[in-house]
Order: C-alpha cells, then sequence, then structure tokens
C-alpha cells in the first residue's frame, strides 16, 4: 500500500475544495474574471491528482506495488503546477506562469510512468 498516495490524495482534495470555495467567494470580489479562471484551474487539477492520488493509493494495496514514482510525479507536478498560478493570482506576477508548464510535465510524466508499470503487470485476478 501507498500510504503516501492516501494521505496526500486526502489532503490535495480537501485543499482543492477549500482553495476552490476561497476563490469563488473571496477572490471573485477583489481581482478580474480571467485570474478566477485562471485561480479555478489550479483548484480543478489539484482535485483531479488528489483523486488520482486516492486511486493509485488503493491500486497499490489490490495489486501489491507501491507506484513511487508516479506518485512523486503526479504529486510534485500538481503542486508545482496549481501552487504556481496560485501564486500567480495572489501575487499579480506574470512570470510564475512560465513555472506553470514544468508542473505540468512532471504531471504527464507520471501518468505516463503509472502506464508502463501498469503494462508490465501480469494479466491475473488479485486476491483481495
Amino acid at each position: 500500500m501507498n500510504r503516501f498516495a492516501l494521505v496526500a490524495g486526502s489532503l490535495m482534495s480537501a485543499l482543492a475544495v477549500a482553495l476552490g470555495a476561497f476563490g469563488a467567494h473571496a477572490l471573485a470580489a477583489i481581482t478580474r474574471p480571467e485570474r478566477l479562471d485562471t485561480w479555478e484551474t489550479g483548484a480543478r487539477y489539484l482535485m483531479y491528482h488528489g483523486l488520482a492520488l486516492l486511486a493509485i493509493g488503493l491500486l497499490s494495496a489490490v495489486l501489491q506495488t507501491t507506484f513511487r514514482g508516479p506518485v512523486r510525479l503526479i504529486f510534485s507536478g500538481a503542486v508545482i503546477f496549481s501552487g504556481s498560478l496560485f501564486l500567480l493570482v495572489l501575487s499579480h506576477t506574470p512570470w510564475l506562469g512560465a513555472i506553470t508548464p514544468l508542473g505540468g510535465i512532471l504531471m504527464i510524466s507520471g501518468w505516463i510512468q503509472l502506464a508502463y508499470i501498469l503494462s508490465k503487470i501480469p494479466n491475473s485476478r488479485p486476491t483481495l
């Protein structure tokens, strides 16, 4: 089982809900609509990848493997991607937008590595 994936996924998902609500309520009154779209994108991707880490954590228990590489890539990618978008909106610092694609590359790499690992697992029914 990958406890880190389960804990990180749970916390990322909770943070996504809290930051999404903050953006919808607190930021809506003080920032431009396109900035709110940027904030919402950060919250959405944080939620998607938090849920993905939960799924990977559960899958690791079923398949009895840890998926360390994909978990690290997806986690760090989501933090960099979403975090840079949140900071961009809060600080009005445009150069932070240059960091966002690095997070995206890490997330994509994590998904590809996960697919590769899963493709190498024999086709047998797991025992629960």
